[in-house]
């Protein structure tokens, strides 16, 4: 039987491993008194940990972007709550003694990869900072920051199942 040739962008393994991925919301709210309090009050109780978090605001609205630990019940709360929102893939990248925020920039320049921004994570799933960076390419990103040893970690890293140990040892 024969099969439909995959053209480049449809093969599965086209730009190769995936590196784990995390889906970060951007929440669009208006700069008024407890706006922010009635966003995080959509998650408490919630199946899912608030791991990172970060408020850039202006004069009439605030963008707010969230990482959780578990996206798509985050996406249904968020839909649930009817907060506006948009979608955008980050890479949440561990630093340990002998990678730092200046090593995970030469990595990137060395692809002459952007980062847009980045901020820390609340979480520390292994006692380590983690720091979330949106950048030009995540899949890229991500491979890059794996072949230099750093951890990558995936949604499922961020919350109460996350591994307290690195997978590949220390």
């Amino acid at each position: 039987m024969a099969h439909a040739p995959h053209t480049p962008a449809e093969a599965p393994t086209a730009r190769g491993f995936e590196p784990p991925r995390n889906t970060q919301f951007s929440v669009f709210l208006d700069n008024r008194v407890g706006r922010l309090m009635d966003l995080l009050s959509c998650f408490e109780n919630q199946a899912l940990t608030l791991a990172g978090m970060s408020v850039v605001e202006s004069a009439d609205h605030a963008v707010v972007r969230l990482l959780t630990s578990r996206a798509e019940l985050a996406r249904r709360i968020l839909e649930r709550c009817k907060h506006a929102t948009s979608e955008v893939e980050v890479t949440a990248v561990e630093l340990k003694d002998d990678h730092s925020l200046v090593t995970v920039c030469e990595c990137l320049l060395g692809a002459e990869l952007n980062i847009h921004y980045a901020y820390p994570l609340l979480v520390r799933p292994r006692g380590r900072p983690v720091v979330a960076i949106q950048t030009d390419d995540y899949i890229l990103a991500g491979q890059l920051l794996m072949r230099r040893r750093f951890g990558v970690l995936a949604e499922n890293d961020l919350g109460d199942n996350a591994p307290r140990t690195h997978p590949g040892g220390d």
